[in-house]
């Protein structure tokens, strides 16, 4: 199937120190474009793929599953990775979880990490049901579009795959679990209006994560999809500051040890 318009992947080829950029359940890179553009202009280098079963119909979806998801963006920050010194990795929503779980298993591999309204659990009682429900029920009603500026739209599914959501379901109990071996600097931005996640996921994986250095900020004016939401703005620049202050101290540090060595 063709990609839909505004769907497509997004690169940039800038300096040294590279952004990888995941995008959520059932959307598409459209909800992170002007993001990505914005770090590009600031001359880094950005990745920002879309997910295999993403991006064309709901039904292409039915046919992954999370291990396809993370697949995905483990390559490209290990291509990222050989072009750069240093990556950071931020995501939106599932996309912060496949952010969270990449930290974990990279390590120092990753500078930081950036999650808006991360996803960590799925709170609907319905989902009990997934794992029979699936194999009678092909799908159900789509959650894109959670934007409280009005003219947003996200781009994505209006119906979500029973099998995928299953697959998401299990996702989050793996990264769950892995919580405690994320290390990196975290800078955490969510929305006390999120009809998508709960605000009860940001608390749980701020309380479990083990990194010390760590930045939460309220995005009062935005739902879920905040990146095309009034918040955008402050999520462009507060991510851009926290790459510049830890690429900055990297840096230094790097000209410490050449100078004594």
């Amino acid at each position: 199937m063709p990609v839909l318009p505004g769907a497509e992947p997004y690169r940039h080829e800038g300096g040294e120190v590279g952004v990888l950029l995941c995008h959520g359940f059932t959307g598409s890179p459209q909800s992170l474009r002007p993001w990505a553009e914005h770090l590009a202009a600031r001359g880094l280098t950005v990745s920002l793929p879309l997910l295999p079963g993403h991006g064309t119909r709901w039904q292409d979806l039915a046919l992954t599953g999370w291990q396809d998801w993370y697949a995905e963006v483990d390559r490209e920050l290990r291509a990222l990775s050989e072009r750069c010194s240093q990556v950071f990795v931020f995501g939106l929503s599932m996309g912060g979880a496949l952010t969270l779980r990449l930290a974990a298993k990279h390590g120092d591999a990753i500078s930081g990490i950036v999650l808006v309204n991360p996803f960590n659990k799925m709170h609907d009682p319905m989902a009990f049901a997934l794992p029979v429900a699936r194999h009678f029920v092909r799908s159900t009603k789509g959650v894109v579009s959670d934007i409280a500026k009005e003219g947003s739209e996200e781009l994505g599914y209006t119906r979500v795959p029973l099998h995928a959501a299953h697959s998401l379901r299990q996702f989050s109990r793996v990264v769950d679990a892995e919580l405690p071996q994320v290390t990196q600097p975290l800078l955490l931005l969510h929305s006390p209006q999120d009809h998508v996640v709960a605000p009860a996921d940001s608390a749980r994986i701020l309380g479990r994560v083990s990194s010390t250095d760590v930045t939460e900020i309220l995005l009062e004016q935005s739902y879920h999809v905040a990146t095309l939401d009034h918040d955008a703005d402050r999520i462009f620049e507060e991510s851009v500051s926290f790459v510049d202050r830890l690429a900055s101290d990297a840096k230094d540090s790097r000209e410490g040890t050449t100078a004594g060595g």
